[in-house]
Order: structure tokens, then sequence, then C-alpha cells
């Protein structure tokens, strides 16, 4: 495989400059392991699971590789501080977060020898991260699928960049290797990825879930809960199109929520890509095949390199 080292190959002690992102129910051992094993750094994601959970998920992915795994942690989890323990127990490398601050942790993490690298969507969080002890910072642009912020990829990650010290890891918007070369560009040491790991052959999510981002052309992104603060980028649906009309109605938060319980699980796992939930970045236009992990980062590298090499 060819490869490209940096600060974050180096920190993380692994062979390529892709991490894949810590994606509610996608994210479990099969699709990290393989992300591991093929160079990168796979995570399983906690999101709302109970720390048991993902103690399971943790030795099964070392099962398969003995590679390095991260665990991504929702902040707002009811079993945070359980997962934030046995993150402890286990000795995980590496540790990503969102939603919130992960500052009541970072101690016990850095003492038991974790990386710690929450998301940021700006300059502000970024810099109180580093303030905080972060090893490194997942800039995320908009474009992200999932819970986003406000600010692009191509111009967050340049700000993020010239305001912390530690290294940056562009996420949002990236999906093959003229994608990563911009972020290098940009000056990120590395790139998270997540919605072409999604229809990953070693990703367990529904096969209509995957056929729905294959077939996605460049204007299927919507985003819901702009209204009250909480916006979610997904692929559009019949889902979609009521709650975005039920917001322009003015209808109250918790009855918009009552739209979308359960619903990522209904569109990864049962396949119901109609009421589900199907999280998904605005880069899903440009996907197209369905590859192991393996193939979808031997290929990403490789027109990485090239197109670097041209510069």
């Amino acid at each position: 495989m060819s490869q490209l080292k940096t600060k974050i190959t180096d920190l993380l002690k692994i062979e390529v400059p892709i991490i894949q992102g810590g994606m509610a129910w996608v994210a479990e051992h099969h699709l990290a392991a393989a992300v591991s094993a093929a160079g990168g750094l796979g995570i399983i994601g906690a999101a709302n699971a109970p720390a048991d959970w993902v103690r399971g998920e943790i030795c099964k992915a070392r099962e398969i590789t003995d590679k390095p795994i991260g665990v991504n942690v929702m902040l707002l989890s009811p079993y945070a501080d359980e997962v934030a323990q046995v993150l402890v127990e286990e000795k995980v490398p590496v540790i990503t977060t969102g939603a919130g601050n992960p500052g009541k942790y970072m101690e016990m993490w850095k003492t038991a020898g974790s990386k710690v690298i929450p998301v940021v969507a700006s300059v502000a969080l970024a810099r109180m991260m580093e303030r905080g002890g972060a090893d490194a910072v997942i800039a995320e642009g908009t474009e992200s699928g999932g819970h986003i912020g406000a600010a692009t990829t191509m111009t967050l990650v340049p700000q993020v960049v010239d305001a912390v010290q530690v290294p940056v890891i562009a996420a949002g918007g990236i999906g093959d290797g003229r994608g990563i070369a911009a972020a290098f560009m940009l000056g990120a040491d590395a790139v998270q990825i997540g919605t072409r790991f999604v229809v990953a052959k070693e990703s367990i999510c529904h096969s209509n879930y995957k056929e729905r981002i294959l077939k996605a052309k460049d204007i299927d992104s919507a985003v819901t809960g702009r209204s009250h603060g909480h916006p979610i980028r997904q692929l559009r649906n019949q889902m979609t199109k009521e709650y975005i009309q039920k917001e322009q109605e003015g209808v109250p938060f918790e009855e918009l929520e009552l739209l979308t319980v359960g619903s990522l699980r209904n569109a990864v796992i049962d396949g119901d890509v109609k009421h589900g939930t199907v999280m998904a970045g605005q880069i899903a236009g440009l996907i197209k095949k369905e590859q192991t992990c393996k193939e979808m980062i031997e290929e990403m590298m490789k027109e990485t390199i090239t197109l670097m090499q041209g510069v």
C-alpha cells in the first residue's frame, strides 16, 4: 500500500491517515476492525449504548485484528460515565468524542494512556479542547452526515489549523483521494470518513440503506432540526418531508421528536429508508460502488498520493 506518514499516523500508530467516523448503529466491531486491519483507524461508535455492549464490541474487534481500534463517546449518552470507565479498563488507545465537552474524563483517559480527540465545529471549541488536553481535534464541516455545525469543511479546517498547535483531522464531505488531498492542502494531518464506509462490504447496514446512498444524487441531502438548534443531515425521504413541513408549521420540539424515535435503527438495521433516518453526508452522490474497506483505503490513498505528487 502507498504510504503517507503524518503527525496523526505517528501519534495513533496507524499506517494511513484515514479515520472511520463513529456512526451510531453503523460503527460496530466488523467495520471498525476492517478499517483498522486495512491500515486506518477503525472506530466503534458507543452512541447511546450501555457500557457492557461497548466492552463486548471492543473485545470482538480485537479478535479480528491486533491493529489499534478507537471508540467514539457520545457525551450526552446516559451511559457516558460507565462507558468512559470501560475505555480505561480496556486500555482503548484512541478515544474520539462528540456532543459535549470531555473535560471530566480527560485526566482519567490520559492517565490510562489513551489519545483523546474531540470533534469540533468551531475555532472556539477547538481552542477549548486543546487547552483541556486534547491530543488532536477533528474539525467537522456541515457537509457531514448526522449532527452538524454551521461552517463548511473548506472554511473550518484552515481556521482551526491556524488556531491550534495540535494536529487537525478534517471531516465532512470527504469520500475519495481528491477530498483527502484537498484536506492536506488546507493543513489537516488526516481525514475522518463516514458515509463511504457505510457502504463497505463489512458494514452491517441493511442493503436498502446502502442502496439509497449508492443511488443518491448531489441534491438528495436534507437537514432537519434547524428550528430547534439540533440540525441533522440525512437523505431525503418521507420522514424528512414530514419533519421539515412540521418545522415550518411551528410544531413543538417534543412532537417533532416523536417522528424520529428509533428511526436511525429502523433504517440501518431494518432497512426502512422511507420513514427511517438515513444519515449520510453530502458526499453520498459521489459514492457509486460497494467495496471492502481495504479496497476503499487502497484506492483513496493511491489517488491522494498521485495528486499530491503532481502539486
